[in-house]
């Protein structure tokens, strides 16, 4: 079990550990190859950045801000700043001008590392205007500065900075008083209704977070080779990326998301974190190709399938062996079908692939565990340094979120079965926001998820976000997220929102996956002139009723959808519609379309 260091420290005892092994690789930009990054030059460029930050005059305890794909720097920066004693504050790369800014305000940041060209332009942007925003430092050095920027550093520059040795002995006195109680981030959350919220997680968080899932995960040795995706402002892949070098593991960093499928397979990692939209996909992608076989294979596929869901989850995870013949047909398809299907996804290493940050839909976790693909279901926040619980290796419940942590407590509220959590992953509370920190926690010292959800023993399951919840006219209760789920399995749909508060029947928005809706033109040969041509096509809209009407028969009546709208547009990050997370703003959607929503509503049913 790796030895819990404090983050000011980490890296260099693992540089002392592992020397000249692979801690990091990145893709080169120019050769397209990926480079790799020894620990003992993690650590050297690690402490580097730290004497630099120290002769820049970052002090203890004070903020600086990353904003930022994912890089290589992203990591050299967070662990100059706890070797500081700083507060490292992450913001996506993909927030507007007026979020960081807010940011930046909110959190008194006056230095702040930017990734790419777009980074920094918000980010100059901002400056001019800002009494408080001092100086920017650059990561990519491709980036053009603004001719009337006089304050801008490019990041190697900034590290010929802190060549001296009164900055040295500057970061080695403040790295040996470098303290567990000491803040060392503030994550943050993308607010699904109202401001951001910034959630401050101290070193006592992540240590006792790198503890527990010690506990849980040994399977977590340096033996493993994880890809970083998820941007790393994100609390699941930041303390997945942590709890990685913790245990020594290498760490592939993903600098751009849509490249995602090729650095999978150029990478071939054995773990990765990633959030339940990634695996629909792949769900999606891989029906649509057993679709797509001739007869005998298509059988043999769906055989396969169904073999690995009697062997994985009627035998295997409830540890019994199973029936002679279904373990050598088993066997016989892990090495053919599986095999194949994993390395054209370049899982076919892959050991742990956690998964949380949403629903994950019983069909496509079946699914996936039936074809041999080790997904581990989980559930946890911002605000619980990431893991409240998550499924076990084996042993598991579908439908479920998991089995609590060691060492963390849960329990359900009585009076709205909301999921209250305490212990030492908590947050101590949102920075500047004392109102809302009295409403955030019980008497006892718990605190409210805004989950619904019921605990069977040490299981955990989720029912809904509490603040979704919808009250139809006719006084039932809605859980438009459950709804959701169960319909963006549909090939056709890419993204849907379900209306239905204080309406009368249940209404929903979607946006259908184009090039699937448009293949199934061609096919049909459904003629149209644009998407938005396609959509009001009265053959595509039956379409959907069908699909729609055939995934919600196992619903109440009252729950099913009625009407809907195709949009021709997705719900964007940038339209405000999605929060950063790829959570719906509902509030946001719903005045964006409420002339069409109205409408909808004011036609009698028939």
């Amino acid at each position: 079990m790796a030895k819990n260091y404090h983050f000011a420290e980490l890296i260099h005892h693992q540089a002392d550990k592992y020397g000249s092994r692979t801690a990091l690789k990145y893709r080169d930009d120019h050769s397209g190859k990926w480079l790799k990054i020894s620990w003992r030059d993690f650590s050297d460029r690690v402490m580097l950045t730290a004497k630099a930050m120290a002769a820049f005059g970052i002090e203890e305890q004070k903020t600086i801000g990353v904003y930022s794909q994912n890089m290589p720097q992203c990591l050299y920066t967070d662990f100059a700043g706890f070797a500081n004693r700083a507060v490292s504050i992450p913001m996506y790369a993909t927030s507007s001008p007026a979020q960081i800014e807010y940011i930046i305000n909110d959190a008194s940041i006056d230095t702040l590392f930017v990734g790419e060209q777009l980074q920094y332009n918000n980010a100059y942007l901002v400056q001019k205007g800002s009494e408080v925003l001092k100086r920017i430092i650059v990561f990519d050095s491709q980036v053009k500065l603004s001719p009337e920027d006089t304050t801008s550093i490019y990041f190697e520059d900034f590290l010929r900075l802190g060549d001296n040795a009164h900055a040295e002995t500057t970061v080695k006195i403040r790295m040996k008083e470098a303290s567990v109680e000491d803040l060392a981030t503030i994550i943050y959350t993308s607010g699904t209704t109202g401001e951001s919220k910034g959630v401050m997680l101290h070193h006592s968080n992540f240590l006792e977070a790198m503890r527990i899932h010690d506990i849980r995960l040994p399977i977590i040795t340096d033996k493993e080779t994880s890809i970083c995706f998820l941007p790393l402002t994100h609390i699941f892949e930041k303390a997945w990326t942590y709890l990685c070098l913790h245990n020594g593991v290498v760490v592939a960093i993903n600098r751009d998301p849509k490249r995602i499928q090729q650095a999978l397979v150029e990478v071939r990692p054995s773990m990765m974190c990633n959030v339940p939209r990634f695996w629909e996909k792949v769900y999606t992608g891989v029906q649509d190709k057993i679709a797509g076989f001739p007869g005998p294979l298509r059988r043999m596929a769906n055989d396969a399938v169904k073999t690995g869901h009697a062997y994985n989850l009627e035998y295997k995870n409830k540890g019994k062996a199973a029936p002679l013949w279904t373990a050598i047909k088993f066997k016989f398809y892990e090495k053919t079908i599986f095999k194949v299907l994993k390395k054209v996804l370049g899982i076919d290493r892959g050991r742990l692939f956690p998964t949380a940050g949403a629903p994950l839909s019983d069909t496509v976790n079946t699914f996936l565990q039936s074809v041999d693909i080790p997904i581990v279901y989980g559930y946890g926040l911002s605000e619980t340094t990431a893991t409240v619980s998550f499924c076990p290796m084996q042993g598991f419940t579908i439908g479920s979120i998991g089995t609590i942590m060691p060492d963390v407590q849960v329990r359900i509220d009585e009076t709205n079965q909301e999921i209250l959590v305490k212990g030492k992953t908590v947050t101590r509370g949102y920075y500047n926001k004392p109102e809302e920190n009295a409403k955030s926690f019980t008497e006892d010292g718990f605190f409210r998820t805004g989950d619904a959800g019921r605990l069977e023993g040490e299981t955990l399951y989720f029912t809904e976000r509490i603040k979704d919840l919808y009250k139809t006219s006719n006084g039932k209760y809605i859980a438009p997220q459950a709804i959701e789920m169960l319909l963006g399995n549909d090939k056709y749909i890419a993204q849907i929102a379900v209306i239905g508060d204080k309406r009368k029947f249940v209404g929903a928005l979607i946006v259908p996956d184009f090039e699937a809706l448009e293949n199934y033109a061609v096919q049909k040969e459904i003629a149209y002139t644009s998407r938005e041509n396609l959509i009001q096509n009265y053959d595509i809209n039956r379409l959907f009723e069908s699909r729609i009407e055939e995934h919600q028969k196992n619903l109440a009546s009252y729950e099913k959808i009625k009407r809907f709208i195709l949009l021709s547009e997705p719900f964007t990050m940038e339209g405000r519609e999605l929060t950063d997370t790829l959570k719906l703003r509902r509030p946001v959607i719903l005045k964006k379309y409420a002339q069409q929503i109205d409408e909808m509503y004011e036609e009698p049913l028939s």
